[in-house]
């Protein structure tokens, strides 16, 4: 199969998406004459969405998954979802870390997958509240085979806390941490992204360590791929108006893409020639200088 056949899979299973949650459910044929595809195309797509766990099939059609809001799966369970999408992410993230600087990382496979990527970065202190991240960097140290850090090696702050099922740490140690320190960029990964819930985490503690991190940022750059968009979880911590810039793939509908762009700032799509809105903190204003075309 071909990127271009490969694109368009993914733009047709977006556009499926959205229809089926904006609806409450579709049906086979209506699909079919929407996309202007055969019965065959269709029911492959809903079995596609139906492995990532997004939709249930039924007879003649589909139906949205509906999770309860206090569920939250593995690190495991999410590390296998969307890889390719979290690739490319991760690859346009790490162009906005500038070398020294101060950033922070949350939890979440995302931003494990970025941190591979920041390993390349010079000079960096980061500060993350996630166990998986942190092993990245401190992985990389070690494969130096035991001379001491790396000209360059990044300097790794791990907050402690409580462990919470995706191998984040929060808590009141995770927040007093947190509370005294100041990073120029956080990369913040998410449960759920809405216009109406913003961002959004089913664990209170990790909704309320989200927050610290934050409030302690100069620029949010949230990294999310299309699958978080209508997601809501039981605690909102941030609205998408304290966020800088998303950065996600190139899934992401039509209709979604408009709908953030009149809210954020910058709004990056991993993949694309191009993105809607530009990222925040170009290299005069001391921030990380704009990543142009994304290939997130």
């Amino acid at each position: 199969m071909t990127d271009s056949q490969n694109l368009l899979a993914e733009q047709r299973r977006a556009l499926i998406l959205d229809e089926v949650r904006r609806r409450g459910g579709v049906r086979v044929q209506e699909l079919t004459r929407k996309l202007n595809v055969s019965d065959m195309t269709v029911r492959r797509d809903l079995d596609a969405l139906a492995r990532q766990g997004v939709v249930e099939k039924v007879h003649g059609g589909a139906v949205p998954v509906v999770e309860a809001s206090t569920h939250e799966p593995g690190f495991e369970v999410k590390s296998g979802l969307e890889l390719s999408a979290k690739e490319d992410i991760a690859r346009a993230a790490a162009a906005m870390a500038v070398p020294g600087s101060a950033i922070a990382l949350s939890g979440g496979t995302t931003t494990y997958a970025l941190a591979q990527h920041l390993l390349e970065v010079p000079d960096l202190t980061v500060v993350t509240n996630s166990v998986r991240v942190a092993d990245v960097f401190h992985t990389a140290q070690r494969a130096g085979g035991g001379k001491g850090p790396r000209p360059g090696a990044a300097t790794v702050v791990l907050t402690g806390g409580v462990r919470t099922p995706s191998d984040s740490l929060v808590g009141p140690v995770a927040d007093q941490a947190i509370r005294s320190l100041h990073f120029d960029v956080l990369f913040l990964g998410v449960h759920g992204i809405s216009v109406e819930a913003g961002l959004s985490t089913p664990n209170l503690a990790e909704a309320e360590t989200n927050r610290r991190l934050v409030r302690s940022a100069r620029r949010v750059v949230v990294v999310a791929d299309h699958t978080k968009w209508g997601t809501v979880g039981l605690s909102s911590f941030a609205t998408l108006e304290e966020v800088d810039t998303l950065v996600t793939d190139r899934g992401l509908s039509a209709g979604a893409r408009e709908e953030m762009a009149e809210h954020l700032p910058g709004l990056v799509v991993a993949g694309e020639s191009g993105a809607v809105g530009a990222p925040h903190g170009a290299a005069g204003d001391g921030g990380p200088a704009d990543s142009g075309p994304a290939d997130n």
